[in-house]
């Protein structure tokens, strides 16, 4: 593709649910611009846009892939996102960066709920909208039916800009409304279109349709509503006026039909994403894209000018086994030459720059320049890694990164084989490296390594990554529950060291007193010894044999917190006393003492957020309280209500399928440490023996 000017570029982001058939879609745009010679299949693993081996098994997008074709003199950039659930974060990242988005609807299915989410990110946006309906060759669709359940669920107005000849399996074509011209498609998928005569029986249809077309183009502009009403009809190049001024404004979203899989109404999409779309360029006019200087206060507009500074968005990172590292940017301002050199924002590094290349799945054509608008991929940047922002050398500046969400489940997980420790690490920092909606990380206080995921499907997925990259497996089970245990009194105890083993002995005698401090207190070593009862250079010893001494409660072995531990008392001896000794003591007594002290359990308690429809909130609030759960708040939204909870982090560790059990996929919900409380009598020691049961097979 040759270079591109800004306003003859458009940035879309295809969007849906699963299984609504955006790839398939894609396919039969590549098809229909020339540039692949036939459509790939989805189920037959041969689609352009699925290309890792996890999508080809599983036949789902599982990553955002990017689409560059060119139509009318002009370049398009289409970005076909996953709709599964656990990946809506790729989705995410692509409505982000886009300047508009292609919703597509399978016409046997309707609206599914699991695109609600998206669906809020876009219009939060606000990202202009064409929707195109699919599938309407299939038995039992309805073109009417579907456009009626788009319309009340997701609360828009919607204009045809096509209708379909033919019903079912005899669909063959269709109309198009801006030109009032009918088209009988090729059979044999190509995508190539023949005028013909529009059918007499459709005609009172496509003259209501066109009606409907012009009345909401009309609505959109004063100067078109006045022609209208007085002419009673508009010109083509007034419709497309009239509805690209609605489509911008998010007043309008126009409706396309057709069938991915027969390649049918894909010219009149392809017409209209080039026409009503908006451009880089009318985008940033409508809306201006915000950043912040390198302080990261100041804001800052950044201008659709290939001449103005270099700034551009990384959106994407794939770590390619040909290519090598991979990073997908969107260029917001200035220009980028292939090799040449900028700085990373985000990270304060000067990069030295790689080969650009634009992009159909992964097949990569190499270009020398990037303009203002463009997307384009960068080849083996050393420190640059998906959210930063990339700028001139002198014009450091910071694009905003969108809200991806906290992982939902977690899981620990170990290599098969110890020797693979470390390649694990390895493995997993890479694909967190590709997706940032994973989190991996080493639990201190537990010692295992954590994978968290949006998903069950997102963690399976990870997994095989890890196996097919990296050639590492790996056991998974839950985690463990951070534990902790502290003093409900005040005590006290010595501890006296004393041993005798030939030449110079060991001595050393504390007294120590523990004392409860409020919750989240911490730790507190205090020293009141006075007269010189132990010398003040044995006085760090005490202390540190105190602090190992924490590592270990009473209980179950789990460290010990919010607890004053004070010095008052000891003694020594001249000869025989060592650092060793009295740290050994103070250990000794730190561990008597806690017995004395009412020792108690205590577990993490989550602030948990549920985002759920209204018919289903009674069962999620019952649910939430079964799990000793305490609701703190009820907050009335557009399409449901959240609920505030505070609740155990142990009853929230398989709560992803519960929820979406309770509301049929369409609950979310997300969770953070608040802070730790006493485990109910009842239920210490069940959570005492669990956790030896746990520590005697690990052993074994």
């Amino acid at each position: 593709m040759k270079e591109s000017k800004p306003d003859a570029i458009r940035n879309v982001a295809v969007l849906s649910y699963g299984g609504a058939g955006k790839t398939t879609l894609i396919e039969a745009l590549l098809c229909a611009t020339g540039t692949i010679p036939q459509m790939g299949s989805v189920a037959a693993g041969t689609a352009a846009m699925d290309f890792e081996p996890e999508e080809h098994h599983r036949k789902h997008s599982l990553q955002t892939s990017l689409c560059q074709v060119a139509w009318n003199e002009t370049a398009l950039n289409l970005l076909d996102s996953p709709g599964t659930p656990s990946f809506q974060a790729e989705a995410r990242q692509a409505a982000h960066i886009a300047n508009a988005a292609l919703w597509v609807f399978n016409a046997g299915v309707g609206v599914k709920t699991e695109m609600e989410k998206v669906w809020e990110y876009a219009a939060s946006r606000p990202l202009p909208s064409l929707l195109f309906i699919s599938a309407l060759d299939k038995d039992g669709t309805s073109w009417e039916k579907a456009i009626e359940e788009i319309e009340k669920t997701l609360e828009i107005k919607t204009v045809p800009l096509s209708i379909p000849i033919g019903k079912n399996a005899a669909l063959e074509g269709v109309v198009d409304l801006v030109s009032g011209e009918a088209f009988r498609y090729a059979a044999d998928g190509s995508g190539k279109r023949q005028k013909i005569e529009i059918p007499a029986v459709m005609s009172g249809e496509v003259e209501a349709a066109r009606k409907k077309l012009m009345e909401g183009a009309a609505e959109s502009d004063d100067q078109l509503l006045e022609k209208y009403l007085g002419d009673g009809t508009l010109t083509a190049a007034e419709i497309l006026k009239g509805l690209k001024a609605g489509v911008i404004s998010r007043g309008l979203f126009p409706v396309l039909c057709g069938s991915g899989v027969k390649n049918i109404g894909v010219t009149e999409l392809l017409n209209a994403v080039v026409s009503i779309l908006p451009s880089p360029v009318e985008s940033a006019n409508a809306s201006p894209v915000q950043a912040t200087k390198g302080d990261g206060k100041e804001p800052v507009v950044l201008p659709v000018d290939g001449a103005a500074p270099f700034a551009a968005y990384v959106f994407k990172t794939l770590i390619d086994p040909f290519m090598g590292r991979l990073n997908y940017i969107r260029v917001y301002s200035g220009s980028l030459a292939a090799d040449a050199g900028f700085l990373n924002s985000t990270r304060n590094t000067k990069e030295k720059g790689g080969r650009l290349f634009h992009g159909v799945g992964k097949k990569y054509t190499p270009i020398e320049k990037a303009v203002a608008g463009d997307i384009v991929a960068i080849a083996k940047l050393k420190d640059t890694q998906t959210g930063d922002t990339l700028a001139g050398e002198h014009a450091a500046v910071h694009i905003p990164k969108p809200p991806l969400g906290r992982p939902l489940m977690s899981f620990a997980l170990e290599p098969k084989s110890k020797a693979d420790v470390e390649k694990v690490s390895l493995g997993l920092h890479k694909l967190v490296e590709e997706d940032p909606s994973l989190e991996f990380l080493r639990n201190a206080e537990t010692h295992e390594m954590i994978l968290s995921a949006m998903g069950q499907l997102h963690v399976d997925v990870a997994f095989e990554k890890l196996k097919r990259k990296y050639g590492i497996e790996v056991n998974v089970h839950t985690p463990k529950v951070p534990y902790k245990e502290t003093i409900r009194k005040t005590a006290s105890a010595q501890g006296k060291y004393k041993k005798q083993t030939g030449g110079h002995g060991q001595y050393g005698d504390t007294w120590l007193k523990l004392e409860p401090l409020k919750r989240g207190g911490g730790f507190e070593f205090v020293n009141e010894i006075v007269g010189g009862a132990i010398p003040r250079n044995f006085i760090p010893a005490v202390e540190k044999g105190v602090v190992e001494a924490l590592h270990d409660g009473v209980l179950g072995g789990f460290p010990v917190v919010d607890i004053r531990v004070t010095l008052y008392d000891g003694s020594y001896h001249d000869v025989d006393s060592s650092e060793m000794s009295f740290k050994i003591a103070a250990s000794m007594g730190f561990k008597k003492a806690i017995e004395q002290a009412s020792p108690v359990l205590l577990e993490p308690i989550m602030t948990v957020e549920v985002g759920t429809p209204d018919e289903f909130m009674g069962a999620v609030i019952g649910d939430l309280n079964s799990r000793r759960g305490r609701i703190q708040d009820t907050i009335p939204k557009a399409h449901g209500t959240t609920i505030k909870a505070a609740v155990p982090l142990a009853e929230m560790l398989k709560y992803a399928p519960v929820l979406n059990s309770l509301t049929g996929g369409r609950g979310t919900y997300s969770m953070d440490f608040s802070t730790y409380e006493e485990v109910p009598r009842e239920l210490v020691a069940k959570v005492l023996e669990e956790h030896k049961t746990a520590k005697t097979a690990a052993v074994h």
